[in-house]
């Protein structure tokens, strides 16, 4: 298995530079990772800096929190496809959830996978703040919403990536969705324990050290 193409290398720090994104570019050439994972703002120098290779441009849509309209997150997924993204990676209205609006979050993942024009999208569904039930209802949602991905987390809030939540994930979506875990995952032990409950995509900003690792 070629793990490095199931990484996706992320830097979604709110300081982070034009050098520090060039870098994080150059490794991502260098090491073949499936994406890099930026904020928005960089995607355009992304798509054109790395424009003749195979690493894909991977952006977020309502992050951190998920807490804009979908009017908004609809405007900000157009806007990154424009400007040479790949992939979405969504946040859900986790409130509404929680609250039991499953309407509002199916339609909002819809509005998200309708406006990406059949690109990739991950819905992030921030699992430290779920209860398993409603891990469970909002994997359904994503589903039924025709999302690529259910993902864990934004790596922003109280927790990341576990194995019993990426296995929870994978068991509720079966074969109509893939799995990406993110948040936490910084050696190899942690990837391959994630790719061995389910997960077909890894989120993290330790891929250049993983892949080390790995060809020690």
């Amino acid at each position: 298995m070629k793990y490095n193409q199931l990484i996706d290398h992320t830097l979604l720090k709110p300081d982070a530079t034009l050098p520090m994104i060039t870098k994080l570019c150059d490794e991502a050439k260098q090491y073949h990772f499936a994406s890099v994972c930026v904020q928005p703002c960089w995607v355009q120098y992304c798509a054109d800096y790395l424009k003749e290779t195979d690493v894909k441009i991977c952006t977020v849509i309502g992050f951190p929190l998920g807490a804009t309209t979908t009017a908004v997150k609809v405007f900000e997924t157009k806007n990154a496809i424009e400007n040479g993204a790949d992939e979405i990676d969504m946040v859900i209205n986790i409130g509404a959830l929680k609250a039991g609006n499953e309407e509002l979050v199916y339609k909002e993942i819809k509005d998200v996978v309708e406006a990406s024009q059949n690109h990739c999208v991950k819905v992030i569904i921030e699992t430290c703040l779920l209860t398993d039930e409603e891990k469970r209802k909002v994997c359904e949602l994503a589903v039924k919403a025709k999302a690529t991905f259910v993902k864990t987390s934004t790596g922003f809030s109280t927790g990341g990536a576990t194995v019993e939540d990426v296995r929870l994930m994978k068991e509720t979506v079966g074969d109509y969705c893939q799995v990406k875990a993110s948040g936490g995952v910084r050696c190899f032990s942690d990837l391959e324990a994630m790719i061995n409950a389910g997960a077909s995509r890894i989120g993290t900003s330790a891929g250049v050290r993983i892949v080390k690792e790995i060809k020690q």
